[in-house]
């Protein structure tokens, strides 16, 4: 039975993708910061439910001591948050903005680094990044300057664990969910997280080492840098 550990998974994406692994049979380790407002989650059948703030080093080691001898076949890197909009030259809130850095863009490669040995041991040996199409410095529409730049980051961390464990066998990729209906995307998105997480499990189970470091659409297209 494979292993996927998800954080941020007490809503949204993550949420799903809890589901969706679960109802495959595989194990499942979802982390929330407070299990106990993680009413949805704990409901999932067969999936257990671990506190982690992907921000404290204590609480990351914790989790990562307490697996000791677990192998993850999928590290899913997938807590983030939006962050304050629409601020202008003049305008920024660089507190608000150095908040969003340490979630989205140091958080995911601290959980990286501490679950290494549990990926590597596995036998997919995947750590897959949940960014954005906002993280593309050629798809740049200007504006959410804070998220943009996090996501950006984001991938360039990635790139660089993704040379670093190559030669180690552990594949590292980076993922646009697509504009999904969620807490952080509105009403208004394009597709579900149902939608957008059958596509990203897809993906993710046709990842090799010939993939890594790689930038991927929730349909499996390559996004440029």
């Amino acid at each position: 039975m494979p292993t996927v550990l998800i954080t941020g998974a007490n809503r949204g994406i993550g949420l799903e993708f809890a589901r969706q692994y679960a109802a495959d049979g595989w194990k499942v380790i979802a982390t929330a910061r407070d299990p106990g407002k993680a009413g949805e989650l704990k409901a999932v059948p067969g999936v257990q439910v671990e506190a982690l703030e992907v921000t404290d080093d204590a609480s990351v080691a914790a989790l990562a001591a307490k697996l000791k001898g677990v192998k993850i076949d999928v590290l899913l890197n997938n807590a983030g948050i939006s962050g304050p909009r629409g601020f202008a030259i003049g305008e920024w809130d660089f507190k608000a903005w150095e908040e969003v850095m340490v979630v989205n863009s140091i958080a995911p490669l601290r959980v990286a680094q501490a679950f290494l040995p549990h990926v590597e041991a596995s036998d997919r040996k995947i750590m897959a990044f949940i960014s954005s199409r906002m993280g593309s410095i050629t798809l740049n529409g200007g504006g959410s300057a804070f998220y943009r730049s996090s996501k950006t980051a984001l991938n360039m961390a990635v790139s660089c664990l993704a040379l670093e464990l190559k030669d180690r066998g552990v594949t590292c990729a980076v993922f646009h969910p697509g504009w999904v209906k969620t807490d952080m995307g509105g009403a208004g998105a394009d597709i579900t997280t149902g939608e957008s997480v059958t596509g990203l499990r897809k993906v993710i189970g046709g990842l090799d080492i010939g993939k890594t470091g790689k930038f991927f659409n929730y349909d499996g297209a390559e996004f440029p840098w």
